[in-house]
């Protein structure tokens, strides 16, 4: 069996404002109805795949769950890094975990963020790397290019690889992402593939490539492993061992001083989405290269991207030519296509500015559901309160505020202090400042309610939590 390990702890600044740091950019849809963790978790299973590894942070441990079960897939184990530390240790990580229960077992490793159209044609790649892969060989997946991207690895063949036959060939060298120039050289060379950054190896082979090249990492990892603890689904791995763990990618630490690298060229279709060029390329266009998403309009436009994220919020683009254009609630972008790059240098000046649409999501999505702000002056605040059926909030107080709740659609049980009732469509309660409280929906669909927050002090650390299902601090 192959075990999937999919790492998703990063966040893409280069989508924002649809990506960010709080809800990053693989838990969008942001190329068909599920999101890119959502659509690299249903690839990797069925026939052949045992049940995935996921390695992500504590910030983005529910939303993991979550996601998983929307689409009906039971994770082998979800470990908890308890900070990033790249691709490395993470991988070495599910390698020491999987050796406890599959010591001969292998791993495909990939980022939960690409886009593979054709899941079938990946699926046959896979399988066309697994004999070298059981043979001791350390296999990556190159895709053939059809232009000369700049944002990219690449992967050195001895010659050019075969378009007819799907089959592992051997790999001269890693390339750093080149200028211009050089990667229209090595497209016209032919022998250069875009590294994908998808591996696939046995437990046993890659332990050895980490011993042999990596030995500094096997001891706080391997303890950082062995001293994990369970903490509901999931797997936190111990922070203290954690903190000796170099930062470092696992092209660094092992592929690129390895001499027992296979690659499987792949022509069916990939992007790691690293921009909105991306998106737009990936994007169904009309026949004038416009691609559009929710309420946008374009009239007429050229090669262009307009997106709105907001169903109530309606984007219009007239006469654009090269344009990207995304709008959400509370941000838009509008940039030249050709500069999508530079979407990231545009969120460190908003965090320089201390925007808190630099990281934070519009939504903050939380276990038992998520919410958003509607309204905020200096003493109020209005917010819409989405809950989960059997879900619960804490139970909590704070200092500083007073709540009106307004239940809008299903039925809330509500606690406060010593009282417990249920509200219903249209009824709404009052919670005093420092009264001990609590919602959770009783239902079997989904419990909005408004809430309406008075007080001197609205933010989200004026909480007091006494007991919580999902175990937060």
């Amino acid at each position: 069996m192959i075990t999937p390990v999919l790492l998703c702890g990063g966040s893409g600044t280069r989508l924002w404002p649809l990506s960010r740091k709080s809800f990053p950019k693989q838990f969008v849809p942001l190329v068909g109805e599920t999101t890119l963790f959502q659509a690299s978790a249903q690839r990797m299973a069925g026939e052949g795949f045992a049940a995935p590894i996921v390695l992500t942070n504590s910030e983005f441990r529910f939303i993991v769950g979550e996601q998983l079960a929307e689409i009906d897939v039971d994770p082998n184990a979800i470990l908890i890094e308890p900070e990033g530390r790249n691709t490395a240790p993470a991988v070495l990580a599910a390698a020491l975990w999987l050796e406890q229960s599959d010591p001969s077992g292998l791993l495909l490793v990939a980022p939960s963020d690409h886009v593979v159209p054709e899941a079938s044609a990946f699926c046959a790649a896979v399988q066309a790397g697994t004999d070298a892969a059981r043979a001791g060989q350390l296999v990556t997946f190159g895709i053939i290019p059809d232009y000369a991207e700049t944002g990219y690895g690449y992967l050195e063949l001895s010659e050019a690889p075969s378009t007819q036959e799907m089959t592992t060939v051997p790999l001269h060298r890693f390339v750093e992402k080149p200028n211009t120039a050089q990667a229209e050289e090595m497209i016209t060379a032919g022998n250069y593939l875009w590294n994908s950054g998808i591996f696939l190896f046995s437990v046993k082979t890659i332990i050895e490539a980490f011993k042999r090249h990596a030995p500094d990492l096997i001891l706080p990892v391997k303890t950082a492993v062995e001293k994990s603890k369970p903490d509901l689904n999931f797997l936190r791995l111990d922070s203290k061992a954690w903190t000796d763990v170099d930062d470092i990618s696992i092209d660094y630490a092992v592929m690129e001083r390895a001499d027992n690298l296979s690659v499987v060229p792949f022509s069916a279709g990939w992007s790691d989405l690293g921009g909105w060029d991306a998106v737009w390329r990936e994007s169904e266009h009309d026949h004038r290269g416009v691609a559009t998403s929710g309420p946008a309009t374009a009239i007429d436009c050229e090669n262009s991207l307009l997106r709105s994220e907001d169903s109530g919020l309606e984007v219009v683009g007239i006469g654009l030519k090269n344009i990207i254009t995304v709008a959400m609630s509370d941000a838009v972008l509008v940039a030249d296509a050709s500069r999508a790059q530079e979407v990231k240098n545009a969120v460190s000046v908003l965090k320089e500015k201390q925007a808190n649409q630099a990281v934070a999501f519009p939504k903050d999505h939380r276990p038992w559901g998520w919410f958003e702000s509607l309204v905020v002056g200096d003493r109020f605040q209005v917010k819409r309160i989405v809950v989960h059926p059997g879900a619960a909030l804490s139970l909590q107080s704070h200092h500083h505020r007073a709540e009106h709740w307004i239940v809008v659609e299903g039925t809330a049980k509500i606690t406060i202090d010593e009282r417990q009732q249920l509200v219903t469509e249209n009824q709404s309660v009052y919670i005093p400042l420092g009264a001990v409280h609590r919602m959770e929906n009783p239902g079997k669909l989904p419990m909005v309610l408004i809430e309406v927050q008075t007080g001197s002090y609205l933010g989200e650390d004026d909480i007091v939590r006494y007991e919580d299902t999902y175990a937060r601090d």
